[in-house]
């Protein structure tokens, strides 16, 4: 459950600051004593050292991010005018600079190497896009931001769970920009009122409105991470909704969890003018629990990305056609990850 607003700001936001700012003092101590224990136990490979440069250097940037968004909020009038378009350019800026600093610390001490493969930049510019990637695997939403930030000079308008707030930085600088937080565990209901506020469903129609040359909206049609559990929920409600060619084709798909047609369907609806691009990853997707992640370090990862562009013209009209058209797509995705998934054996001798 997401704490209230007051409470995130008075009690999450100072408690952030004073972490960050005992995690960067005591950097020297924790990582000597970190590369000691990486030494003294057997098997350890590395692992306490290089998890602790990613916690420390993950905190450090929180800290200084919340500085510089306290300093943005002064600058716009204490808050008065966050959504003119030169205050809202500065906090694209600070985002940019946060994910290039965490993208350069994953790379650094995970061994992180990334592969993009599709469309050329020149086919996206200066046209607005809507993104849909599947989710799964640690980072995933980050790598994709800053994807579409750093390498596609985007401006994201972003659809997700609410508990990402719980994170100070991100609470504050989305809650700036243009984002739509979703409920966690009630799809129909959005944050801004649980009881009576307005559906997810148009809360995310209207976010997808006016879409500019430089946008992109990104939404995750699985609605969260996928699981081999949460696969089988996902085609055990469908069958109970009496959804039975939507569970057939959900089950023949392995990697993905069925899509959710209401936001995608909301987004196509309040945004015609806008260029389509699936977006398919592999290679963390096996990274589902802590557990999982300890024992991978430090083997390198090799994430492969592969994006499909629609032109605006090709996207079918009509609900079933559109839904069709989401399954086709999501189809393609999960056969696209069946060939690229690095094999388990594989993952071993790597």
């Amino acid at each position: 459950m997401l704490p209230p607003y007051w409470v995130r700001r008075l009690v999450l936001l100072p408690l952030m600051l004073v972490i960050s700012v005992f995690a960067v003092v005591t950097a020297p101590a924790t990582l000597l004593l970190a590369a000691l224990i990486g030494l003294l136990i057997p098997g350890q490979r590395g692992r306490p050292y290089r998890l602790t440069v990613l916690v420390t250097g993950y905190l450090a940037a929180e800290g200084v991010a919340l500085v510089v968004l306290g300093y943005l909020w002064v600058a716009c009038g204490f808050g008065r005018r966050v959504r003119e378009p030169k205050h809202e350019r500065r906090h694209y800026v600070c985002v940019r600079a946060f994910l290039r600093w965490i993208f350069w610390l994953v790379n650094h001490a995970l061994h992180v190497q990334v592969r993009v493969d599709g469309p050329e930049l020149e086919a996206y510019r200066d046209k607005p896009l809507i993104v849909f990637c599947r989710h799964a695997g640690p980072g995933d939403s980050f790598l994709l931001v800053h994807a579409l930030m750093n390498w596609y000079d985007r401006e994201p308008r972003i659809v997700l769970k609410d508990t990402m707030q719980w994170d100070p930085a991100i609470d504050i600088v989305l809650n700036r920009l243009p984002t739509r937080f979703i409920r966690s565990g009630a799809p129909g209901k959005a944050t801004v009122d649980p009881e009576k506020g307005p559906d997810a469903e148009q809360l995310i129609g209207e976010l997808a409105r006016k879409l500019d040359g430089n946008d992109a909206l990104v939404l995750f049609p699985e609605g969260g991470n996928f699981t081999a559990r949460r696969r089988a929920r996902a085609i055990a409600k469908l069958r109970r909704r009496g959804l039975m060619a939507e569970a057939a084709k959900a089950e023949a798909m392995r990697y993905v969890l069925p899509p959710r047609p209401a936001g995608v369907l909301a987004v196509l609806d309040n945004a015609p003018e806008a260029d389509v691009v699936w977006v398919a990853h592999t290679g963390t997707d096996h990274l589902l629990t802590v557990t999982d992640i300890w024992g991978a370090l430090p083997v390198a990862v090799d994430l492969k990305m592969r994006w499909w562009q629609v032109p605006a013209g090709s996207v079918p009209g009509g609900r079933e056609q559109r839904i069709a058209w989401l399954y086709e797509w999501w189809r393609q995705i999960d056969d696209w990850i069946t060939v690229n998934r690095v094999a388990e054996g594989q993952r071993e001798a790597a």
